[in-house]
């Protein structure tokens, strides 16, 4: 059934539309449990559920699966996201006809980002520059067989001069045959709501619907409105920064929040529903509707449907499956979780390499990569390609010692010191709930030229208390840990709780790690012209370093891993 469909039947029966959004997960056991959670979700009954696509069909084929599973087995009406920038016109054919083969009938046409941000690439030539030219193509390729929507944006895309521009562009898309709007992200009401008027007033006249995102946890929050630019107002920041350090608590605020908005929203009647970015996550969706008293939710069972059961026997029987992962920890957090390395490919968000000249220059000799690195490390640099925030507090107590490992030649891209025992509440080192305690194990990551690497790992392995990963781009692996072996590096102790490990480092959350951080020294590459000193010394950097992560198991020697690294 079309969307447009729906919400017409929605408005005849006098209610509001809500549906949801999730993206493809790295990994295959957070697959499977992406399905699993679908199943318990679908029973929630929303109108429609989307997933989005990776800049350049970079999630194609998990994006087709996921959206063909979600429509022919859980019966949910799915909202396939396509992106046309640097997509072969087969490309697109094939992804519309599997579309069909499935079921699907609506799609949300987006323009995309280049790859991966780059700057210098070869667009393929296929006339696909703008969404309007893919939502002309699939009306004169499909006729009104699909449902198309387009993207909204209430704070005007980031890359429209102004937001009349970006109104026109809009115009053109729903010119072009689209029927209804999904909006990006946005968090002041007034915003929106301005931008539906604006709309009408440019004689737009297609339902919109707002996209709202429940704030995950502090961390994610602020990388996710960094990413795409979005306006905050300082209310909420500042309630946030005062909880900041309690997961629970910032997300627990994030529901109220998101609750409030929607009322707020569909009080003035200006749009048919709300579409929920749950970032694969279904306890805020739950909480949400809840408080909202519009759920139309059949009985759900909490165990593991068929996907997951072979992937998760340690969950049978317990009664709290929706909720294990609820609180997802970037790139090592559990790789199990649909949410592990938390997506937002659905944002159109601006990768770090972006104005890649403005933040870095144009390094020609390695001395002046190393240069970028201690700069970051002293706080001088607010982001690097693999670090798109500031080092947080913590840090600090490491600094001199981070500073002279990068001098050595080992560019860290992530570290943390050793703490053992240290309350929940602590202003630098606490999280969660009061009454607690915190541990971490210290560990580092960095790359290190490829020669370096023989004595480096004959130097840990000779010490019992240390474990580490390495590879490179051509995907030699060395690690001297177990296949299956999970080494939780952060743990918390809290009242009438179990043990709470936010951040595991293994080898699946490793390698998928590193294909990320492989992928962004050649978008850091591509940011600059194909031939010059910079872009080659990025090439042959990407090329031949080694990516390492090494953990000290002893937790009670906080000096004892980055004074290694020093002998």
């Amino acid at each position: 059934m079309k969307i447009v469909d729906k919400l017409l039947q929605a408005e005849k029966e006098q209610r509001a539309t809500y549906s949801f959004e999730f993206f493809p997960p790295k990994t295959e056991p957070g697959l499977a449990n992406l399905f699993d959670r679908l199943e318990r979700m679908a029973r929630l009954k929303p109108d429609f559920v989307s997933c989005t696509w990776g800049a350049g069909g970079f999630t194609q084929e998990k994006t087709l699966e996921i959206c063909s599973t979600a429509q022919s087995v859980y019966g949910l009406e799915t909202l396939m996201h396509l992106t046309c920038t640097n997509m072969e016109r087969s490309t697109i054919d094939e992804a519309l006809e599997k579309a069909k083969e499935a079921g699907i009938q609506n799609i949300l046409a987006l323009r995309g980002d280049s790859p991966r941000g780059q700057e210098y690439w070869t667009p393929c030539d296929t006339g696909f520059t703008h969404a309007s030219d893919l939502v002309r193509y699939i009306r004169e390729k499909h006729g009104d067989y699909f449902c198309i929507g387009v993207g909204g944006y209430p704070e005007g895309h980031m890359d429209a001069p102004d937001q009349a521009t970006d109104l026109k562009y809009l115009k053109e898309k729903v010119d072009c045959g689209a029927d209804f709007i999904l909006t990006q992200l946005f968090f002041d009401v007034n915003t929106f709501i301005n931008f539906v008027q604006r709309c009408r007033a440019e004689g737009i006249t297609v339902p919109i619907i707002p996209g709202i995102m429940p704030i995950p946890t502090n961390q994610s929050f602020r990388r996710i409105i960094n990413l795409c630019r979005i306006q905050v107002p300082k209310s909420i920041l500042d309630d946030l920064d005062a909880i900041r350090g309690d997961d629970q608590k910032v997300k627990d605020y994030g529901v109220n929040l998101a609750t409030d908005m929607i009322k707020k929203i569909l009080a003035t009647k200006l749009v048919p529903g709300f579409h929920l970015s749950t970032l694969n996550l279904e306890r805020s969706v739950r909480l949400i509707l809840d408080g909202l008293d519009i759920v139309r939710q059949e009985p759900h069972n909490l165990f593991p449907s068929k996907h997951a059961a072979k992937l998760m026997p340690w969950m049978a029987g317990r009664d709290h499956v929706e909720n294990w992962d609820e609180f997802p920890n970037g790139r090592y957090g559990d790789a199990r979780s649909p949410a592990f390395g938390e997506n937002t490919y659905g944002a159109s968000q601006v990768l770090p390499t972006s104005e890649a000249v403005l933040k870095w220059g144009k390094p020609v000799e390695k001395e002046d990569i190393t240069e970028l690195f201690i700069k970051y490390i002293q706080g001088k640099l607010d982001n690097l390609p693999w670090c798109d925030e500031p080092l947080q507090t913590e840090t600090d107590m490491i600094q001199q010692q981070l500073s002279q490992i990068n001098r050595n030649g080992y560019w860290t891209v992530g570290s943390q010191p050793a703490v053992n025992g240290v309350p929940s509440d602590d202003t630098v080192y606490g999280w969660g709930p009061k009454g607690g305690f915190v541990y971490q194990k210290a560990f580092i990551e960095f790359f290190v030229e490829d020669t370096q690497v023989p004595a480096l790992l004959k130097k840990l392995r000779a010490d019992p208390c240390v474990t580490y990963f390495a590879t490179n781009q051509n995907g030699e692996f060395k690690t001297n840990m177990d296949d299956e072996a999970q080494n939780a590096v952060t743990w918390g102790v809290f009242p009438g709780k179990e043990i709470i490990q936010p951040t595991i480092i293994e080898r699946v959350s490793f390698l998928a790690w590193k294909e990320e951080a492989y992928s962004l020294w050649t978008e850091w590459e591509q940011q600059y012209p194909p031939e010059s000193p910079t872009a080659k010394l990025l090439r042959d950097v990407g090329q031949r370093y080694w990516l390492l992560n090494v953990v000290h198991n002893d937790f009670q020697e906080p000096d004892s891993l980055f004074d290694a690294m020093l002998s």
